[in-house]
């Protein structure tokens, strides 16, 4: 592709190891203050719980505090897991961002637990865990509420979502598999293919192309859009950034032997021996990232996108200190020709 990309940032609030939930958030507001100044396009809060990596439980909350904090960039969920909420109170709290914060905010919706099935049944105790096929219904009562036009028929239709008229924040269905990028094609919603999982990326181009293919034009989106989530460490050498992803790769085989206790130090990354099978782990985790110096990183996402079909990617970066994750976002920035807003 000849034209720009078009960058984002995707934040998991990353916890380092030693440190407090506490100072990952205020890492994650000062992160977007950052950014904002670079020029990228929007600031997404990821979703997870009972995850020592990771403080990001309640996105709508710190979206509230990052939109606060900054100026132009949007700001929104990447994403809010429905299948634990009541589509009602997801519409009203995101209303209410959208008072606050016009023409700001973003609504990104997953359809996994975000958490193992014990949490996951937590979340919704006393009553009883949401089966996934209820995800589709709760995903129509969301646009419905957000809309304020359930249908008659509907038997909350005399519901109306507060407060008052607020700009409805933009929706887009996140995921790596084809049932979300379907359900996005045959609703009229942008779809955020999350490459950074990691699972079975090599379907990611058919499941892209298969949404746009499927895509039913809707009022606010009457063409199909793509965004596209990539690990990202860059650096000023490529030695370097090896060096600062290694603190990433560890803390992913950490998160799924259940070992994980922050995010390690390079130096720790380093000292790791790893178990049978560990390193072909991290080995094949790191092959979908992109990690580099400038150029290199650069080259790297233009062939995603060309891979995916669309400019608009949104970059993950997990590092141990802050200062290398700002510095990785103003290289890319700037490799990029991101233009800061005025």
């Amino acid at each position: 592709m000849s034209q720009k990309l078009e960058l984002s940032v995707v934040d998991q609030s990353p916890v380092r190891a030693g440190e407090s939930a506490g100072q990952a958030l205020r890492d994650t507001i000062a992160l977007a203050v950052e950014v904002e100044k670079l020029g990228y396009q929007r600031y997404w809060l990821a979703e997870h719980h009972s995850l020592p990596n990771f403080a990001g439980t309640s996105p709508e909350i710190l979206i509230g505090q990052v939109a606060a904090h900054t100026k132009t960039i949007r700001v929104g969920s990447g994403g809010v897991m429905l299948s634990h909420y009541s589509a009602l109170k997801v519409a009203e709290n995101f209303r209410m961002l959208g008072a606050l914060y016009p023409g700001r905010i973003d609504l990104g919706i997953g359809r996994a637990p975000g958490s193992d099935q014990v949490t996951a049944a937590a979340l919704t105790f006393p009553g009883q865990p949401r089966e996934i096929r209820h995800f589709p219904r709760q995903v129509v009562d969301l646009l419905g509420f957000l809309n304020n036009d359930l249908e008659e028929s509907h038997f909350f239709s005399g519901i109306s979502a507060g407060p008052g008229e607020p700009e409805v924040p933009d929706v887009w269905l996140l995921g790596s598999r084809y049932e979300s990028a379907n359900m996005a094609a045959q609703l009229g919603l942008p779809f955020a293919y999350a490459h950074f999982f990691g699972i079975n990326v090599e379907e990611g181009p058919a499941i892209v192309a298969n949404y746009k293919q499927n895509y039913r034009p809707s009022e606010h989106f009457p063409e199909p859009k793509i965004n596209v989530g990539v690990h990202v460490v860059c650096a000023e050498t490529e030695e370097e950034a090896m060096r600062l992803s290694a603190s990433r790769n560890l803390s992913r085989l950490f998160n799924i032997t259940g070992r994980a206790n922050g995010i390690p130090s390079p130096e720790d990354a380093a000292k790791y021996v790893f178990q049978a099978g560990e390193e072909a782990f991290v080995n094949q985790y790191q092959a979908v990232c992109v990690d580099g110096e400038p150029q290199q990183v650069k080259q790297g996402l233009e062939e995603i996108a060309e891979m995916y079909q669309t400019l608009d990617l949104s970059i993950v970066t997990i590092t141990h200190a802050l200062s290398d994750r700002v510095h990785s976002y103003e290289l890319l920035a700037d490799a990029c020709g991101l233009t800061p807003p005025e």
